[in-house]
């Protein structure tokens, strides 16, 4: 056995712990709510996989890092397998929250719409509300030229 198939892929490996959260979230026997509040746990840790690990790589790759993990794989290998792996797992999630989840609320009378789906009225009041309460307390970011936004 060589010495890299003794390692599992540490990015892999926490994209299928994620996907074990996804599993929760379809699991027909947690409440409702609990499934949707899986779907969110789901989507929060994948953006912060991305943010984190994944720009960790890219920035490996665009250094020109050729530097193996202890499994053997480059950054270029490990960021194609992401790739391979996640965007599967990120459609079972859309797909479970709207062919399943989001019809399921609506039969309990939550009603989940978009701003586009709204009357001019309640638009009116939507732009008001941010005006009022959510835009006064949004703070500004500064960020350094050498930093790409997140």
């Amino acid at each position: 056995m060589k010495v890299a198939d003794r390692y599992l892929n540490r990015e892999l490996s926490w994209l299928r712990f994620n996907e074990r959260v996804l599993e929760e979230a379809g699991a027909k026997g947690n409440p409702l709510l609990e499934r949707l509040k899986f779907l969110a746990i789901f989507e929060g840790n994948l953006d912060e996989f991305y943010m984190v690990r994944v720009s960790g790589l890219i920035e490996q790759f665009e250094s020109g890092t050729l530097e193996t993990s202890p499994d053997g794989l480059t950054p270029t290998e490990q960021l194609r397998r992401i790739s391979q792996a996640s965007g599967p797992l990120r459609q079972r999630a859309a797909n479970m929250l709207h062919d399943t989840v989001l019809p399921a609320l609506e039969e309990h009378g939550v009603h989940v719409r978009t701003y586009t789906d709204l009357s001019d009225r309640q638009r009116r009041e939507l732009d008001k509300l941010f005006q009022s309460d959510i835009f006064p307390v949004l703070t500004p970011l500064i960020l350094h030229p050498a930093h790409s936004v997140p």
